[in-house]
């Protein structure tokens, strides 16, 4: 699991899209993607989530609640720090598991690093994206609603089982 992140959802006033991506720009050197891909900074990462839509994600809440404000004038904006819960799934047959439950390609030719999908594995709603790959293969990172997550985890647990892998957990984080 992720931990400590600042989440907000940001929909664009109608025509508004391109002065709201400037505008996270010129404040975070990130420009909102207008396709499903992800944006990612020093800090923050921008998800696309629909036409004139994003998540907006903070490496830390603080000066969180500051940022959302200012860009309240030029979006709707609210704060989903608390709503949903994030992880980071990687491993050589990561992409096995994940196509038991999810109706997407998930081959690199056909979601390639940095593309992000609205969808749902195993008939709950997520938002996932690949990141770049790490020395076990493929590296994705899963959002899904926090009363969701231990339905999500059994899921991919009894999935990963089937491929003789097993779940771990980094003891100095805390994060599977």
């Amino acid at each position: 699991m992720l931990d400590g992140f600042g989440l907000a959802t940001l929909i664009a006033a109608p025509g508004g899209a391109a002065a709201l991506s400037q505008t996270v720009e010129a404040r975070l050197g990130i420009a909102l993607p207008t396709t499903p891909k992800i944006a990612s900074g020093a800090a923050h990462d921008a998800i696309w989530s629909g036409p004139d839509q994003w998540l907006l994600r903070a490496a830390t809440r603080d000066a969180f609640g500051s940022l959302l404000e200012s860009l309240s004038a030029q979006a709707a904006v609210s704060d989903q720090s608390d709503a949903r819960a994030a992880m980071r799934l990687s491993g050589p047959r990561v992409r096995d598991i994940l196509a038991k439950g999810v109706m997407l390609d998930l081959h690199p030719a056909a979601f390639a690093v940095g593309d992000t999908a609205l969808t749902s594995i195993a008939h709950i709603g997520v938002h996932l994206w690949r990141l770049a790959d790490g020395p076990d293969g493929s590296v994705f990172e899963i959002m899904v609603a926090r009363s969701m997550v231990g339905s999500f985890w059994s899921w991919f647990a009894a999935s990963a089982a089937e491929f003789g892998c097993q779940i771990s957990i980094d003891r100095s984080t805390g994060r599977g």
